[in-house]
């Protein structure tokens, strides 16, 4: 795919332009103090991943998360996997530097393929994706079938994109971030026409990328274009596309040394620093058209469809296993592994999906009923190349060994083809003012080189015990499709198992006050899990005695509470998640039966607290803390790495000019007490990682909003 012709610092010396102008623009007038801005917590009312469309998150049955590009900036995220900072139920699960964000939700990691969305349509989170264009991300917790075709049972992540504005905006953006990082954004709206019909939104960013892990300087782009047109009563029209290009080096993780877990070592160092490595390469465009249309008083239609074309270099001296003694899991004693050569490029991905749909009300006697149905297709087609993963020499943890490359590939282009279609309702039911029953389902077909069909059911009833308080049980599956291996020892090789359906039953309270607002749900999922049993040694049977079969569940039960308060200059925000994860029920491997599963926390306690100084009005001091149990680094539960806990400090400072000109300082420190953990375990292509806490970093920003 051709790159647009877009450098590194050229939207960031745009950037610094705007804020010259609005510095100039300052120096006339008298500068007076802006009212200080203090967030604290979900700020969006509505939740679109939830499935209920502009019901207030506050009224619906399930749990999710909304964080507004504002918290976002204020607590120094940069990418999709920073929002572990602030949920509890939200944890790491293989994020490495320079590569794609894995999240796991409720102990369940998101599948990068089937559980992601942006404005609502699936997409392949098998890239990198900028946030500088979105204007919030929204995290579902639980089973989602009724809101996804095919996905892992943790919930779904969704990405909502920044649409021209009522009001004019020009907003500029620059940041620097420890060691060398320096970032540049802009963000325009404007509407014009008779009556404002149109409007039309820029983003633009540019980055020098230098991060605290060495041998991992990169750079990135993006520009994005939202437009709208108000074509008459009832009748809007949106269409919007965006590019990205991310150029950065990965980092391997680090792992365990014989039958020891190390101490963490220092956070800077990068395995991936050999003379031959190359970085791995994020090309992106996505575009969208949505037209929504009222009809009548009560009823509206929906027609969104939208296309995602991605192109990815994936390059990796990759630290794997040591065959020197026979472990494939981790590497050496002496801190040596085995190295290879990994290049995957060319990767192409693409996904299309057209959503059709019809949204209203209809009153039977005493009840109301909100209903949506339509109809989802979608159609997806990878093209992986042929790759090269060859064995270069050996490698060590201090990463002073180095070895000649081996770019080789071999093998054939793999073809991953897909097509979906999903016929899908909804009908939240009000009895009364009190009580609401939510029913949902969603019936899927899928073709992908072998047809499966499955049903997705919701059910729901909520009793409202006070106004903004409300009680609620729920129970919901999901689904996903797995295929037995072409491997010649299966003897069910290339078999459709039957639809893997994962089960959710949760019960939860929400409330809100002038100055509290609480969630707190208990909930219980079982998922499905496949085994091969027999004798399963491909390299000792000529004939096939190895069958995949069902075997057991992944159970995940728990504890989500979550509470906000303000009170004067004081906001708080903090939330815990206490969770069981279990094997149960294998007949294959009896002793894995009451095994926590790897990289899962049992007990997680997120908290952010915020200042507003009378005496400088405008002035924010802001802190927050996160606090982990132990996570398990083998199946066996036989090696594990200790919990930590982490703190981070912050301000921001914002004033106004006579002129309007709005200026926001920020300055953060993330890890204050510069704590030296292992902050993820995750066992990953059959062998242990161990990823360590990033250490102490300053970052500077401000912004300019004309």
């Amino acid at each position: 795919m051709a790159r647009l012709p877009i450098r590194p610092f050229k939207i960031t010396a745009l950037a610094a332009a705007a804020a010259l102008t609005a510095a100039h623009a300052a120096a006339q007038t008298t500068a007076t103090q802006l009212d200080a801005v203090t967030v604290t917590g979900r700020a969006a009312p509505t939740a679109s991943v939830g499935g209920w469309g502009d019901t207030p998150l506050a009224k619906t049955p399930l749990q999710a998360s909304v964080y507004t590009s504002q918290q976002l900036r204020d607590g120094g995220a940069q990418n999709l996997s920073d929002v572990v900072k602030f949920d509890p139920a939200v944890g790491d699960a293989y994020n490495a530097e320079g590569y794609w964000d894995f999240l796991a939700v409720r102990g369940y990691r998101l599948d990068q393929r089937y559980n992601y969305r942006r404005d609502g349509l699936p997409i392949n989170a098998e890239t990198k994706i900028p946030l500088d264009n979105k204007e919030r991300v929204e995290i579902l917790k639980g089973a989602s079938g009724m809101q996804a075709g095919t996905s892992a049972p943790g919930g779904l992540a969704n990405f909502v994109v920044k649409r021209p504005l009522d009001a004019p905006l020009r907003s500029a953006f620059i940041e620097w971030r420890q060691p060398g990082t320096v970032t540049g954004a802009v963000d325009l709206s404007q509407r014009f026409g008779n009556d404002d019909a149109f409007g039309m939104r820029i983003n633009a960013a540019a980055a020098h990328l230098d991060p605290m892990v060495r041998n991992s300087k990169g750079e990135r782009q993006l520009a994005a274009l939202a437009a709208d047109w108000r074509a008459g009563p009832g009748t809007l029209l949106e269409a919007e596309v965006e590019w990205s290009h991310r150029s950065q080096p990965s980092q391997p993780g680090f792992s365990m040394l014989g039958d020891v877990v190390p101490a963490p070592g220092d956070p800077r160092l990068s395995l991936n620093n050999q003379p031959w490595s190359l970085p791995v390469v994020f090309d992106a465009t996505t575009a969208s058209l949505r037209w929504q249309q009222q009809l009548g008083s009560d009823w509206s239609f929906i027609a969104h469809g939208a296309t995602q074309r991605l192109r990815t270099d994936d390059r990796l001296a990759f630290a794997y296993g040591c065959s020197a003694e026979g472990n494939f899991d981790r590497y050496c004693s002496d801190g040596t592994y085995d190295l290879w050569d990994f290049r995957s490029e060319g990767e192409r991905r693409r996904i299309d999906a057209l959503d059709l749909s019809l949204h209203g009300k209809v009153d039977t006697g005493f009840v109301k009923h909100t209903l949506a149905f339509g109809v989802l297709r979608t159609r997806t087609r990878d093209r992986l190349p042929p790759e090269a993963f060859n064995p270069v020499g050996t490698g060590n943890v201090s990463g002073t060994l180095f070895t000649p490359p081996d770019p080789t590939t071999f093998g054939d282009t793999t073809l991953r083809d897909e097509d979906s279609t999903e016929l899908y309702l909804r009908d939240a039911i009000a009895f009364d003012a009190r009580w609401t029953a939510w029913l949902g389902v969603r019936h899927s077909r899928i073709d992908r080189g072998y047809t499966q069909s499955f049903t997705s059911p919701s059910v729901a009833l909520s009793y409202a015990y006070m106004p903004d308080q409300m009680i609620y049980a729920s129970w919901g599956r999901g689904v996903e499709s797995a295929v037995v291996s072409n491997l010649p020892i299966y003897t069910n090789a290339g078999a459709v198992l039957p639809a893997l359906q994962s089960r959710q039953i949760e019960i939860g309270l929400k409330g809100a006050t002038d100055a509290f607002n609480w969630n707190l749900a208990w909930f219980d999922i079982t998922r499905p899990v496949t085994a091969d049993a027999g004798a399963c040694d491909a390299t000792l049977l000529p004939t096939p005695s190895c069958t995949t079969q069902f075997d057991g569940s992944d159970r995940h039960r728990g504890v989500e509470a979550d509470l906000g308060w303000s009170g004067g200059p004081w906001s708080l925000r903090a939330g815990a998640q206490w969770l069981r994860a279990r094997r149960e029920g294998s007949s294959v491997t009896p002793a894995a039966n009451g095994l926590q599963p790897t990289n899962v926390p049992a007990r997680t306690l997120k908290a952010q607290v915020a200042y507003d100084v009378a005496a400088l009005p405008g002035l924010s001091l802001n802190a927050a803390a996160k606090v982990e149990s132990s996570r398990m680094v083998l199946p066996d539960n036989s090696a594990s790495i200790p919990g930590y806990s982490v703190v981070d400090a912050g301000l921001r400072y914002a004033v106004k000019s006579g002129a309007g000109t709005r200026w926001t300082w920020r300055a953060g420190i993330d890890n204050l007490l510069d704590k030296r953990a292992w902050r993820e375990s995750p066992y990953q292509f059959s062998h242990a990682y161990l990823y360590p806490l990033a250490p102490r970093t300053l970052r500077l920003s401000m912004q300019i909003d004309l």
